[in-house]
């Protein structure tokens, strides 16, 4: 029994300290909110990718929709890259209004933070948006 405690402990430790995250500057000396200190939910900073807006239009997905995950959505640190050179890039998941479950990519740099890109999890939409690339056209 002691041991299992022990373990368990270790585990929650272990998951307590992870790697030092790349330092987003908050240009706004009048907030009181630090956006080093993880993901900043305020949609007041946020601006959309041509690539987002077309796959916003492409899968039906509004602009109230996005800002709704943005709030309440879960962050999945496995398609996160916090590390990224120019901004932590914050993989946020949860259900549309219309019951898509999507995750929506956000770039959180010094100034903003940018949409990047909208995926509907479920559904392959054909879409055909600036940034697509044809390096998954012919895998067999």
């Amino acid at each position: 029994m002691l041991g299992a405690l022990l373990f368990v402990i270790k585990t929650c430790k272990n998951k307590n300290q992870s790697s030092p995250k790349p330092k987003v500057t908050n240009n706004n000396p009048s907030s009181n909110i630090n956006r080093d200190r993880g993901f900043d939910r305020r949609i007041s900073y946020l601006e959309y990718s041509k690539h987002a807006k077309c796959r916003m239009q492409c899968r039906h997905i509004t602009q109230a929709e996005v800002e709704d995950i943005m709030q309440n959505g879960d962050i999945n640190y496995n398609k996160s890259d916090l590390k990224n050179v120019r901004c932590p890039r914050y993989a946020v998941e949860g259900d549309t209004e219309d019951r898509q479950h999507v995750r929506i990519v956000f770039a959180q740099c010094n100034e903003k933070t940018e949409v990047v890109t909208v995926i509907d999890l479920e559904t392959e939409w054909q879409c055909d948006c600036p940034g697509d690339d044809d390096k998954y056209k012919n895998r067999n």
